[in-house]
């Protein structure tokens, strides 16, 4: 397991992250700071954790508008066998859930939702 040094909203973390998937966890990180930025930027919320929140609840309508899209594909261009759409725990090899443990982590209680 590798460790990373990223930056979120200005703030430092280092990360755990599989030998080959550097890049993965970059592009998941640059979106993740990207959403922040822009909640914080449009100035309406201060704080960190609510700013955390409704970039993962951005993240996470794009991700279901994603999906329904990929069943409504593969609806459309049924076969005999049809592919599983993507799941929350493998979308093109991420593992969302351990994603979330590790920003859990990262943040230690001060993100945490009680």
């Amino acid at each position: 397991m590798k460790q990373l040094e990223v930056t979120i909203l200005g703030q430092s973390y280092i990360l755990a992250c599989p030998e080959g998937h550097e890049t993965d966890l970059l592009e998941a990180v640059g979106q993740v700071d990207r959403e922040m930025s822009t909640i914080r930027d449009a100035g309406k919320v201060k704080a960190r954790e609510r700013i955390a929140v409704l970039a993962a609840l951005n993240l996470a309508y794009e991700l279901t508008q994603l999906r329904s899209r990929a069943e409504s594909a593969a609806c459309s261009h049924q076969v005999e066998t049809q592919p599983a759409p993507p799941s929350s725990e493998a979308l093109n090899g991420i593992d969302v859930d351990a994603l979330v443990r590790r920003m859990d982590a990262a943040l230690g209680h001060d993100g945490q939702l009680l």
